[in-house]
């Protein structure tokens, strides 16, 4: 069922005479991306491994954005590196299954985690019916993977969120949460929260912010008068809450790493966008209000990737592990006009990138995939433009100045997602399957594919 068809083995030959010259071009950063890494990149072997990466609102205006301020305009970032990239369209639905154009986080991330499009605000559930789907995490479980979900987010947040729970709204996190999702608690009959489905699902490695979700008390079933974090301990998880007790993780149990009340603090600061622009400046590359001890995103994915090899290697298992890695406050940032937070967290989800890719060029039999949830609203803008709603003037690494503005919404109010395709690029096998424009969903089909999921 999940062999390539001969199309889709026509389809990969012909990619390598129609690709390898556009991608083999040494740039002036000097770059590059061999003819084998193509032909890896559209190979029809297994994946053992597949590592998904999700920059949370990170169009190609704020990847543009990041690598104009860090590596300057003719730089690249390590996502700028994949052998083959496309672009997929991201609208959710309405309950009737017409498009609606503009996506949250909870119904674009149904659509890769279940291949089914879904209303916004909702978790891996229908449209219509409001009726659970398996999800790739789920899939991985069920045929021998190891399974990871990484995020700078609370774990309970729509985009971690979709992987390993279901719930009729994205709100419904914590025990004390569920105003929203009534069918969904445990008292009638439901699979409870977002974090007590996390740890219920016994993923082996959950990092992130959100341990005031995981603090609540549970309030009905076998862990009734539980925190969720307690709840985890008797279902066998290791719990740490710094870098250093992440590091100290031992693998053979699950790891839940909660690293911060809410999301995690952003590792740069500097002066939000205002009215009429704000005077030019360099961003502060470090934040006072981020715990010394809280992770890097790299960290965090270097750790996972370590964690769910050995379980697997101590198992002898011929299945490998699926990880989600999550840069959320990019979007968080670009919902708050401030352009260094912003930039900040584009930087550290593509030092994430740079060890996901470190890792599969050791193990080449590894998918990786970089992409986003959907666009958002920063535009670089002229220096001389006067735009009608928030805007700041950045001094680049490259000494030049940057306008960036911020107008999808009124000033004072959150800044909009907006409904334009965006960037997907990936490398290792069944890789091709990202290039032209494809919809959301087909990534759920690539993935499914590539791990011979049933």
């Amino acid at each position: 069922m999940h062999r390539p068809t001969r199309r889709h083995l026509t389809v990969a030959t012909a990619l390598v005479a129609a690709t390898t010259a556009a991608v083999a071009v040494t740039t002036a950063a000097g770059a590059s991306t061999s003819k084998e890494q193509v032909r890896r990149a559209i190979q029809d072997g297994k994946a053992k491994n597949v590592i998904l990466l999700i920059g949370d609102g990170m169009g190609d205006s704020e990847i543009t954005l990041a690598r104009d301020y860090t590596v300057g305009a003719n730089g690249r970032l390590n996502m700028d590196k994949f052998p083959l990239t496309g672009a997929y369209t991201t609208y959710a639905v309405h309950a009737d299954g017409t498009p609606d154009y503009v996506t949250d986080s909870a119904a674009s991330g149904t659509g890769w985690a279940t291949g089914v499009k879904t209303v916004n605000g909702r978790i891996s559930k229908t449209p219509g019916t409001d009726k659970p789907v398996k999800t790739l995490l789920e899939l991985a479980r069920k045929s021998g993977y190891a399974t990871g979900d990484v995020t700078t987010a609370e774990l309970t947040d729509a985009t971690p969120a979709v992987l390993a729970s279901h719930a009729t709204d994205r709100s419904c996190q914590g025990p004390a949460d569920m105003a929203k999702c009534p069918t969904d608690t445990i008292a009638a009959g439901g699979p409870g929260s977002i974090a007590e489905q996390e740890v219920n699902h016994k993923v082996d490695v959950l990092f992130g912010g959100g341990k005031q979700r995981f603090d609540q008390t549970v309030t009905d079933g076998r862990y009734k008068g539980l925190t969720v974090t307690e709840q985890a301990r008797r279902l066998g998880y290791q719990v740490v809450t710094d870098n250093a007790s992440m590091k100290a993780a031992k693998s053979g149990k699950p790891v839940l790493g909660l690293f911060a009340p809410g999301n995690v603090p952003t590792e740069w600061t500097g002066k939000a966008a205002a009215v009429g622009g704000t005077a030019p400046q360099r961003c502060v590359t470090s934040n006072a209000n981020r715990p010394a001890g809280t992770p890097s995103l790299a960290d965090s994915a270097t750790k996972a990737i370590q964690l769910l090899e050995a379980k697997q290697q101590a198992k002898h298992s011929k299945q490998g592990f699926f990880l989600q890695i999550e840069g959320a406050s990019i979007d968080k940032q670009d919902h708050a006009a401030d352009p260094c937070g912003q930039i900040g967290e584009t930087a550290a989800f593509d030092k994430a990138v740079k060890v996901a890719r470190a890792y599969a060029a050791k193990h080449p039999d590894t998918l990786v995939v970089t992409t986003a949830d959907h666009g958002h609203t920063s535009q670089i803008v002229p220096l001389e433009a006067t735009p009608p709603g928030l805007s700041s003037t950045l001094v680049t690494d490259e000494g030049q100045q940057l306008k960036v503005n911020y107008s999808t919404n009124t000033p004072g109010l959150s800044q909009e997602h907006t409904g334009t395709e965006v960037r997907i690029a990936a490398q290792g096998p069944w890789a091709y399957r990202v290039l032209g424009v494809t919809n959301q969903t087909d990534l759920f089909t690539t993935v499914r594919e590539a791990m011979r999921l049933r």
